[in-house]
């Protein structure tokens, strides 16, 4: 087992980029990984959220390109399922690569055509996109794919639930048939398998830890309830504790309510939903990370898209409808090796939802 990225054959810029970013150790999706997509390989990487997987492939890409012709037009194309997710990834590339002259782009819905045309002119190394955007500049032919060499589908499982299934298969159609591709997942259903079969060239299978469980360092909890306790329940918590802490809702408008309120009494908190513009969720996500909110109150579309080590305490103040976006929930904290707290808010309403999650833990959830 590779206990050290020395161990790893990487060159010495990219070690000193490793160490400025924090890492010490590899992350076991990490020491499995990283060395089969350095030599080319295709891979499909099946991990718990919160392992590490973004660095898996964003370390050996940035190898590889740097190991070669600068200036040819995009060679790597990551495609990941929302944007705060697609925003992260470019920052993973600028961090490891930017200092070797690594230039990346992103690409996502919401922000304005004009700043990414001018991206896509300076000739970007690495594309980092969302499905609609990407297709959308494939269609107008302001990105081109044709020197793509290797392809990475980000949380392939919530790119399919979420519908980009047809715009992944014609990105896909038009990228080079000798490319490498590299497949990360959360879990592994049908749909992704049949992805996997058609675009994957003898992929090797990196499996680690038990997918589609949360990790151990996650505490969890459940308070049975009634829709009306559910506020006070939260504001009680939210007095208790002083750690930074997410708070997951069915539906925006809710998401909104939720927020007022949880202002209303005397909290630094912010808000993340589909109907908030680019600027705002950049703004909310940016300022919870940096401190400046203490509670984040979002809906699903922050389940993947969320990366900030120091998140405390997770709270499914509504249950959520499967069980995958449960793990996912509670997987934002406990992030990076650290410990958290997962607690979830049943009312008899949801009993089938909290049945279907507790069918898929093998186990109840530690009501309090």
């Amino acid at each position: 087992m590779i206990r050290s990225f020395n161990e790893m054959h990487l060159s010495a810029p990219m070690l000193d980029a490793i160490a400025r970013a924090g890492y010490t150790t590899p992350t076991p999706i990490q020491a499995r990984a990283i060395g089969i997509a350095l030599e080319g390989r295709d891979l499909i990487g099946c991990a718990q959220t919160g392992t590490g997987k973004t660095a898996a492939f964003a370390i050996p890409i940035i190898e590889r390109l740097c190991a070669s012709r600068p200036g040819a037009g995009a060679r790597a194309l990551v495609l990941a399922p929302t944007r705060e997710l697609a925003l992260q990834i470019a920052e993973h590339f600028a961090m490891l690569g930017g200092a070797r002259g690594l230039r990346t782009v992103t690409l996502i819905g919401g922000e304005p055509m004009g700043p990414q045309l001018a991206g896509l002119a300076r000739r970007p190394d690495v594309i980092v996109a969302t499905p609609g955007r990407l297709f959308d500049h494939i269609e107008r032919r302001s990105a081109t794919l044709s020197s793509v060499r290797i392809v990475v589908l980000d949380e392939a499982d919530r790119m399919l639930d979420m519908g980009f299934a047809p715009q992944v298969e014609r990105i896909l159609a038009v990228t080079p048939l000798d490319r490498q591709t590299l497949c990360f997942s959360a879990t592994m259903p049908e749909a992704v398998e049949r992805l996997v079969r058609r675009h994957l060239s003898r992929p090797e299978r990196v499996e680690v830890g038990t997918v589609a469980k949360p990790v151990a360092a996650v505490t969890q909890r459940l308070y049975a309830t009634d829709s009306h306790e559910k506020m006070p329940l939260l504001l009680q918590l939210l007095g208790e504790e002083r750690g930074q802490t997410l708070v997951f809702t069915r539906t925006k408008h809710r998401a909104d309510r939720l927020a007022r309120a949880v202002a209303a009494a005397g909290h630094r908190v912010t808000r993340l939903h589909a109907d908030r513009t680019m600027s705002q969720r950049r703004e909310a996500l940016d300022g919870f990370r940096a401190g400046r909110y203490r509670i984040l109150v979002a809906t699903d579309i922050a389940a993947r898209g969320i990366d900030v080590p120091e998140i405390a305490h997770v709270v499914n103040f509504d249950l959520p409808h499967t069980p995958e976006d449960y793990i996912h929930r509670i997987g934002r904290t406990a992030r990076a090796e650290a410990t958290g707290q997962a607690t979830s808010f049943a009312v008899p309403e949801e009993r089938d939802q909290l049945r279907a999650i507790e069918r898929h833990l093998g186990h109840p959830v530690p009501r309090n």
